[in-house]
């Protein structure tokens, strides 16, 4: 089988690797929930590229994640749920319909200011009829935060989740409120570690880590924007590290913890990173 710019060359290798027998033994164990995890992760490197302006990485990026689309369309075909081509009929009757001033039959366009509302409009008139076809709820009590998607990242959800209570006045008005809220957190962790509760511990991070994402909503920041910089600058003192070792002959095996927190020390002034996801020394 040779490459090919046909998505339909794409296809036919994802169906070669799930075939039973001849197909490739790791691939034909897999199923949506296991292969969920990649489909993130790629769009993740997607978004690396993009914010590293890598465009031939970013090439090879997308390619990855139109592979999970690919592969998540066959393991739905097997089961006969639905094909690629339905994913694809899907999407362009979608994007069709939510631009009727572009791919309108009859005349006439809409107005800048106009294409947000109708694109509300239709996209809320999508969402009903979704819902018409799901089988009947209980409708006795429908939770204000159900709006806020399930698969969304876990930085980004308890975002949408702490605005979404925030429209009714479930929130603190000054940021130095949240502070005090870390603290509490920090406070009840030692708690746990003086108790070795392990459970109690991996619970109260993830309440800190609530609270510091409630930090970066009420002074304008995101999270995963401020945890990625963070990542960046981290990788850049500890080449600085890696490096200044490396000039002495020495290796970061060899060295002892206080040689390499007062080259880290170093670091902090002799270090700035160019961009979230590179790093210069």
């Amino acid at each position: 089988m040779t490459p090919s710019r046909d998505i339909s060359r794409l296809i036919e290798i994802m169906a070669a690797l799930r075939t039973p027998v001849t197909g490739c033994p790791w691939d034909l164990i897999q199923n949506f929930e296991t292969i969920a995890p990649y489909t993130i992760e790629e769009a993740y490197e997607v978004a690396d590229a993009i914010t590293r302006g890598d465009l031939d990485d970013l090439r090879e990026e997308l390619g990855d994640l139109l592979l999970q689309v690919v592969y998540h369309a066959r393991l739905a075909e097997e089961q006969n749920a639905f094909a690629f081509g339905d994913v694809v009929e899907a999407i362009t009757r979608k994007m069709i319909r939510r631009h009727p001033h572009v791919f309108a039959d009859q005349d006439g366009n809409i107005q800048p200011a106009g294409v947000k509302s109708a694109w509300e409009r239709i996209k809320a008139e999508e969402k009903a009829e979704r819902a018409a076809r799901r089988p009947p709820e209980d409708t006795a009590h429908k939770s204000l935060l159900a709006s806020v998607k399930a698969g969304l990242p876990a930085l980004t959800r308890a975002m949408e989740l702490q605005r979404k209570a925030s429209t009714v006045g479930f929130d603190w008005n000054d940021p130095r409120a949240v502070l005090a809220k870390i603290r509490e957190e920090a406070d009840e962790i030692e708690a746990a570690l003086d108790r070795n509760d392990k459970q109690e511990v991996a619970e109260e991070t993830g309440d800190l880590m609530f609270a510091l994402v409630n930090l970066a909503r009420h002074v304008d920041a995101d999270p995963e924007t401020a945890l990625r910089a963070t990542n960046a600058k981290f990788e850049c003192r500890f080449a600085y590290i890696e490096e200044a070792l490396a000039a002495k002959g020495r290796s970061l095996e060899g060295a002892t913890l206080e040689e390499m927190d007062a080259l880290w020390n170093e670091a902090k002034t002799a270090v700035v990173p160019a961009k979230a996801g590179t790093h210069t020394a």
